[in-house]
């Protein structure tokens, strides 16, 4: 449900009538076809670190608003691709990484889980300087990789030549025809809502320090609900835009609930031997790899696996009692462990299309019109997330799990 309401928040935001104003004023901005695309995927990918399913929309719609402009003469299959890489490169580097998020979080955690890696904050996972700077090269390479590879002068194939309208979605409120009506046309509710919400978060960022708060996914997805309420002023609006989100979520529904299964047959059953699989897996890792070589090799198996199982973090649930355990075995940095996770996860999303649905849907194009463009980012990430894991990983050392304090009873 947390990554639904992520997919949901994002949306209800980026489709809100000020986000559409500010998405015209950007597009107003690139001067050439190739810029544009060098541009959406700069955009794309700075959003992603904040918001992975705002990312995605927002980036979206931004494309729709440069095919507008005719004089750009834009390929409109690399800028669509390009929207993507916020959600194929860096977004599980963000804030909106749940693997970040869930380790931060003790009342996120299954007991097993916790027990094995105690609470790891955001200081030592997405804003430690080796992932900071992780980031910030994937973001340099990929908006060189997108402006090189751009199709120019008559190889560009524009959303005309393609048969795309590109022209507004009419979000108009249809016309009262009850009386009862003018309560959801009415910003009223809404900014009693937000009120509220705005007191409820004032309480726990004063209680729990700003960096603790919205390192709770439910805070983080809490505060987007109230910022789309905000900005689509009616209720109405807001409703609208929620139902035409809805869809975009029906995968991970049907994903979550077999990964909780996997999670605690995983955890709970045992072998012969009393050892659980997840334990033996980990010992596993453990036999082949070294903490210089534990990057390296827990990237290579992230990667695969998101291929064939794609996942918004959620696999994290599954996977990080045997990986977290083999680490603390190795004595590999417990908060590089994850970012490891997150940066091989992102990976596969350059070649596997279940996340591109909500984007295809926008930008009305086929997976194999934009798969050529991210096939190439893959191509050039694979081996250069593996190599910068691997280097960056050796400037870490090793620190124990801490284990959230337990408050006295009376």
């Amino acid at each position: 449900m947390q990554m639904c309401f992520i997919i949901i928040g994002g949306y209800v935001v980026a489709a809100s009538p000020p986000v559409a104003r500010i998405i015209k004023m950007l597009a107003r901005l690139p001067r050439s076809g190739r810029g544009a695309v060098a541009y959406v995927t700069l955009i794309s990918m700075l959003v992603s670190l904040l918001h992975w399913g705002l990312s995605l929309i927002f980036a979206g719609l931004l494309v729709r608003a440069l095919a507008r402009r005719e004089e750009l003469r834009m390929d409109y299959r690399a800028a669509s691709a390009a929207a993507y890489l916020g959600l194929g490169a860096v977004w599980a580097l963000g804030l909106s990484s749940s693997a970040a998020q869930l380790q931060a979080n003790p009342a996120s955690m299954t007991p097993a889980l916790l027990a094995i890696t105690g609470v790891i904050p955001f200081a030592e996972t997405i804003f430690l300087p080796q992932s900071l700077l992780l980031a910030g090269i994937l973001v340099v390479v990929s908006v060189s990789i997108a402006w090189l590879s751009a199709p120019t002068g008559p190889a560009a194939r524009t959303a005309d030549v393609l048969g795309v309208d590109t022209h507004d979605v009419q979000t108009a409120l249809p016309p009262r025809t009850r009386p009862g009506d003018w309560l959801e046309r009415s910003p009223l509710l809404n900014l009693l809502l937000v009120a509220l919400g705005a007191g409820w978060l004032m309480h726990e960022i004063s209680a729990k320090g700003l960096a603790v708060a919205i390192a709770n996914l439910n805070t983080y997805n809490f505060l987007f609900l109230m910022l789309g309420l905000i900005l689509n002023w009616r209720p109405r609006r807001f409703l609208d835009a929620v139902a035409r989100a809805v869809p975009s979520a029906t995968g991970v529904l049907i994903q979550f609930p077999l990964y909780g299964g996997i999670a605690s047959i995983l955890t709970s059953a045992k072998g012969a031997d009393g050892n659980s699989l997840a334990q033996q897996l980990a010992a596993f890792f453990t036999h082949i790899a070294t903490a210089g070589s534990f990057p390296v090799v827990m990237g290579v198996y992230s990667a695969v696996v998101g291929f064939f199982v794609p996942s918004g973090g959620g696999k994290w649930l599954i996977e990080a009692p045997y990986l977290m355990q083999s680490a603390n075995q190795l004595h590999a940095h417990l908060g590089w462990a994850v970012q490891v996770y997150n940066a091989a996860e992102a990976l596969p999303n350059l070649i596997n299309p279940f996340w591109m649905l909500p984007l295809l849907g926008i930008v009305g194009l086929k997976a194999r019109d934009l798969i050529g463009f991210s096939f190439l980012q893959f191509v050039v990430h694979l081996p250069l997330v593996l190599l910068l894991l691997w280097l960056l990983g050796l400037t870490l050392t090793y620190h124990p799990p801490v284990m959230p304090a337990i408050p006295l009873t009376h």
